[in-house]
């Protein structure tokens, strides 16, 4: 009995900080520059009214789960007047051994992690197009990374970002995102 009164306390403690150990290995999001600045002009669009320099911010990311096979990162603005949203951003078939995505490498694929590709967003382009809310508005922008169970995604030009997130949702064992806002 005094091993076990002793021991309770412990066990109880062990058992309360199981939950935060399994949430240090998940899956993990980061955008220095947008942490730290938000969208500066150097990451606006320049369509639409939009003078910014259309750059592509740097993306990093932790604890890719064992299992998965590739990457898709999205970005994604829920609250375009479209009734579907707008897609700014999608590459796929990004390789799990990667743990960024530079700078610009949005607008100059060879920037990207090798094998990684570029899907045409809702501007009709095949790069990252920046935000550019109607004015006087603010608008959620979502970047979304996915960790798959499929090593490689079939695209051609003509393949939407809704496919992509078809398949990524499909195929995910892992995903978490980080939302910021720009007003225009």
């Amino acid at each position: 009995m005094f091993i076990v009164k002793h021991f309770k306390p412990l066990l109880l403690s062990m058992a309360m900080l199981a939950p935060f150990n399994c949430l240090a290995d998940q899956l993990k999001l980061i955008i220095p520059q947008l942490a730290k600045d938000g969208f500066t002009s150097k990451f606006i669009s320049n369509q639409f009214g939009c003078t910014g320099d259309n750059i592509s911010p740097q993306i990093e990311w932790q604890n890719v789960p064992t299992n998965a096979k590739s990457l898709v990162l999205t970005m994604y603005d829920p609250d375009a007047p479209t009734g579907s949203g707008w897609w700014h951003w999608q590459v796929v078939n990004i390789p799990v051994q990667s743990q960024l995505i530079t700078e610009s490498a949005g607008n100059q694929p060879k920037l990207l992690p090798k094998g990684s590709q570029l899907i045409r967003n809702d501007y009709g382009t095949i790069n990252y197009g920046g935000p550019c809310p109607p004015e006087n508005s603010n608008h959620r922008y979502q970047f979304t990374l996915y960790a798959l169970d499929i090593d490689h995604i079939d695209v051609t030009d003509q393949t939407t970002p809704a496919m992509i997130g078809f398949i990524a949702n499909a195929h995910q064992i892992a995903k978490t995102n980080i939302t910021y806002h720009y007003t225009r």
